[in-house]
């Protein structure tokens, strides 16, 4: 049976673990040839098919370099996802300058880099441009203001690409996952409980939730999107912030 990405190439930036590494797992086993570049070693053993490429994102010669290496490695560019990332837990007083600026280096700047070095790729036959922001991109958060602002920044670019390069027959949409246990972001976190309260569906998402997403964005299933940001985070998003009344007439009541 032929894959969605049967003869398609990919680059998948953050690829060494959790969403990244999900995300190349998933476009090999659709057909695609995937390159997995991070900073990092990989965390397990990639499977055949994915090229593990060490590259800094925040670096403009690195990434440029690094989207060469794959059209040098596998003759075309199809598909490109912007997924590393980073993020700080500080308010605007306590954050240093260089935090302020590693934060927009990797969740902004790469991503443009990246870009500006696949286009060119990218025009000789179309593709797809797939961004890995946030739901924290769409609001605010306590504590986070690094963070929101670069994922609103790329949220927002991930709208002017799309406009820019339809012509191009270049799609560039955006998937804004809420929580996501088992990715770098999130491995710190001791109040999960917290957390889930405000998800309606009870639990965080997986990487391999948001792969399929990212695949579905990607792939030509999602031909008449361009410019849409998608929400994945079970809900939480869907909330305006008002207290769970019925919950408390069910706790009043000794319900569950």
């Amino acid at each position: 049976m032929a894959g969605r990405f049967d003869g398609k190439v990919a680059i998948v930036t953050g690829g060494g673990s959790g969403i990244g590494a999900a995300t190349a797992r998933r476009l090999v086993s659709e057909g695609a040839q995937v390159m997995a570049a991070d900073i990092n070693a990989p965390k397990e053993q990639p499977p055949e098919g994915v090229m593990v490429h060490r590259c800094d994102v925040a670096s403009s010669a690195e990434t440029t370099a690094m989207v060469e290496a794959a059209v040098a490695r596998f003759g075309r560019l199809d598909i490109l996802v912007n997924n590393a990332g980073v993020g700080i837990m500080a308010e605007t007083p306590d954050v240093t300058d260089e935090q302020w600026r590693k934060v927009f280096a990797v969740n902004i700047d790469a991503a443009f880099y990246a870009c500006r070095a696949a286009i060119p790729h990218l025009r000789k036959q179309g593709g797809a441009i797939v961004n890995v922001a946030s739901i924290s991109g769409l609001f605010g958060d306590y504590g986070m203001t690094a963070y929101n602002a670069s994922k609103g920044a790329i949220t927002n670019y991930t709208r002017a690409l799309a406009m820019d390069h339809a012509r191009d027959g270049i799609r560039v949409n955006a998937i804004c996952p809420g929580l996501i246990i088992g990715t770098g972001l999130t491995d710190g976190i001791k109040d999960v409980a917290g957390w889930l309260s405000i998800i309606p569906m009870g639990r965080s998402g997986t990487p391999d939730e948001m792969a399929k997403v990212i695949a579905f964005l990607a792939s030509d299933d999602a031909s008449f999107m361009t410019g849409s940001i998608v929400v994945a985070d079970g809900g939480a998003t869907a909330h305006t912030g008002q207290p769970n009344f019925p919950a408390q007439r069910r706790a009043a009541m000794g319900k569950a």
